[in-house]
């Protein structure tokens, strides 16, 4: 070949080259959520959405891809001043989302950079007005007033801001140590009033146990009392209807009363032994009831010491260990007739005698 048609085919290739790549720039195709700003001409021309798109070559140009989705950007500890003087490190993080492309790339240089330093400027004067304790207990305050101030200055960049939150608010180590003392001493009470009021429940339902226990004993005590009373009132109108039923007599009743005698006189913890004043009438009981005969007493005297009666019964009542003795004596006495009694009316009687009686 010569160098004339080498050189054809070479400028053939170099342009074949050429438009390839030309048609290839001139079809753009922009991914979902992406939008690509188009200058001509070095001015803005128009924004392509998703999808194929079609450029002159050598006229149009892609100024810049905008990514449509909503974005997060998260900036740097920020030191603040609080009004009660104090410095707290402030963390924030920006939601965020473009919704005009052209705004965003004509309207301000960077609005990364832009969002930032308006942030540090509102966080600044809202922090400002408050004391440390309102910075930490405010959270939510903060974020609306640092959402609005930003939505508004932002609006006219083509970014609506959606969420602005305080991701973390360091105060000073000192402050940091008083505060956990603080908290410390606070859950420390309210332990001790919980422990409190635990005992103070205790005690009263323990003391509503023992009253409910008191009362439960004592309605129980005047149950078995009155179920008690029942009994021996039974007891004793059986006893009393079969005593007049069975028609005892005067010598029956006596010398039952005579046999109880001794047995009261065993006791030798009493002090003080009581006669009573029937005990002169039972024996008359059993002494007529075997037909003995009444012997006279001296009133004066007492046969065996020789003695005043009166001053012996005078004397028992003030020596207790002298009415016990007293009462034995009594006793015995009482026996020793009884028993004489029994003696002679177990005698044959006298006929004769019993003529003249009647």
């Amino acid at each position: 070949m010569d160098p004339v048609q080498i050189a054809i085919a070479v400028a053939a290739i170099v342009l074949a080259i050429f438009v390839i790549s030309a048609i290839a720039r001139a079809i753009q195709i922009v991914p979902q959520a992406e939008t690509r700003v188009v200058e001509r001409l070095g001015r803005y021309s128009r924004t392509m959405q998703a999808g194929m798109h079609l450029l002159v070559p050598f006229i149009d140009k892609v100024r810049q891809k905008v990514d449509m989705r909503e974005q997060v950007v998260s900036f740097p500890p920020q030191s603040v001043i609080t009004s009660d003087n104090l410095v707290v490190e402030i963390d924030t993080v920006i939601y965020f989302q473009v919704t005009d492309a052209r705004a965003a790339v004509y309207e301000i240089a960077n609005y990364i950079v832009g969002m930032q330093q308006l942030t540090v400027t509102t966080i600044r004067n809202v922090i400002g007005t408050m004391d440390l304790e309102q910075t930490l207990t405010s959270r939510d305050q903060i974020n609306g007033q640092l959402r609005t101030v930003l939505d508004e200055a932002t609006g006219k960049w083509g970014i609506r801001v959606g969420r602005v939150e305080l991701k973390a608010i360091d105060p000073p180590v000192s402050v940091k140590d008083s505060m956990e003392k603080q908290m410390r001493a606070e859950r420390d009470r309210r332990a001790a009033i919980l422990t409190a009021e635990g005992v103070k429940q205790s005690q009263i339902l323990e003391a509503e146990g023992q009253k409910q226990s008191a009362i439960l004993k004592a309605e129980g005590d005047a149950q078995a009392a009155i179920l008690t009373a029942e009994g021996e009132a039974r007891a004793i109108l059986q006893v009393f209807d079969a005593i007049h039923e069975g028609d005892a007599d005067s010598k029956l009743l006596a010398y039952q009363y005579l046999q109880m005698l001794p047995e009261i006189a065993k006791n030798e913890s009493n002090k003080v032994w009581f006669v009573p004043t029937e005990f002169t009438g039972a024996l008359k009981s059993i002494s007529a009831a075997f037909g003995a005969e009444e012997a006279p007493e001296p009133l004066e005297r007492d046969p065996e010491r020789g003695t005043d009666r009166k001053s012996r019964i005078t004397s028992a009542l003030t020596d207790p260990a002298e009415a016990l003795r007293l009462a034995k004596q009594e006793v015995e006495d009482a026996t020793s007739d009884a028993t004489d009694a029994g003696t002679r009316s177990g005698r044959p009687r006298d006929p004769n005698a019993e003529k003249g009686q009647n």
